[in-house]
């Protein structure tokens, strides 16, 4: 059985912790089980990514939590209790799985003023929100007309709408803009600064590797990490290093003949695995060649990815029919 992902800081004495727990969660639809006895648990205090290939279960785990399926069998629980059972959930939990899928008739404004006296909100929390995201002077127009990053911001909208300690993001970048990426980016990180607990899912490896300190990773439903973002990319276990030369490819020969693995760029430049950058530079020390550039770099989170995840895609591409 994988250990629990402890994401996040422990909450001081006398405060409330909101976490979400989750714990042998199985859910199978028809002979498909798309979750399969995921346990792990999100903290407070940090962004929490979520990653998988797709069909790894990860927007299921999402609805699982939110009580939006049932699961068949296991638990998933916010601050202790299954999130139905939460009276006025928005106060408790808010979430943005699907920007698609609201009323294309209805306006930016009804659409959240229904979601707050649905769950006894203060009508001027609309206007706050919608402020919040930016779409103050759009508060008046049909949901329909929206592009799809105007949508997300209408959903991160509904998400904050009952000032909740937990929340929940399935792919929120999809459709942003650069100024609605750097936007989100700095939303997700101050709310997990003011002690909420934020559990975010996207594909975007850059994004989630510049908003995200910690990860929970699946594959097949099955938990495969649970970890700091940096413990994560670093086990994909190779490092490498930048070499800028203006005799590129006599180094790259005399690499290549080391052992090393050199890919140029067709310039000045070499990335070399396979040797440290100890070697590389004793190696054009001996040589006499001159180095403009000599930098380690460590594992990219994508690398380790795709490293730790290539057995649990479900739909590889190129593979054989």
């Amino acid at each position: 059985m994988h250990p629990e992902a402890r994401c996040g800081p422990r909450p001081g004495p006398g405060t409330v912790a909101y976490v979400i727990e989750v714990s042998e969660l199985t859910k199978r639809y028809g002979r498909t089980t798309a979750v399969d006895g995921l346990s792990c648990t999100v903290r407070p205090g940090v962004v929490t990514g979520f990653l998988g290939p797709n069909g790894a279960g990860k927007s299921s785990t999402l609805r699982l939590i939110l009580g939006l399926d049932a699961p068949t069998s296991g638990s998933a629980t916010v601050n202790g209790v299954p999130f139905a059972s939460h009276p006025r959930g928005l106060r408790h939990a808010g979430a943005l799985l699907d920007a698609q899928q609201v009323h294309g008739g209805r306006t930016a404004r009804a659409h959240l003023a229904a979601l707050a006296r649905s769950n006894g909100l203060p009508g001027r929390r609309v206007a706050e929100v919608l402020a919040e995201v930016g779409l103050a002077g759009a508060a008046g127009r049909r949901i329909g007309g929206f592009s799809l990053g105007m949508k997300q911001r209408l959903g991160v909208a509904a998400a904050l709408l009952g000032d909740p300690p937990v929340l929940l993001f399935d792919e929120p970048f999809n459709g942003m803009d650069p100024e609605g990426v750097l936007w989100l980016r700095r939303l997700f990180k101050g709310l997990a600064a003011q002690g909420r607990t934020v559990f975010l899912s996207s594909h975007l490896m850059s994004e989630m590797e510049s908003t995200a300190e910690e990860l929970i990773v699946i594959g097949r439903g099955r938990l495969v990490a649970a970890e700091p973002l940096r413990t994560f990319a670093a086990r994909a276990g190779r490092l490498s290093v930048a070499v800028g030369t203006p005799r590129a490819a006599d180094l790259a020969a005399l690499l290549t003949a080391a052992g090393a693995d050199v890919l140029p760029d067709g310039t000045q430049r070499l990335t070399v695995t396979g040797l440290a950058a100890e070697r590389i530079g004793a190696i054009a020390l001996e040589h006499h060649i001159v180095l403009h550039e000599l930098t380690t770099r460590g594992a990219a989170l994508e690398e380790a990815f795709m490293e730790l995840t290539a057995d649990r895609v479900e739909y590889p591409a190129g593979a054989e029919r």
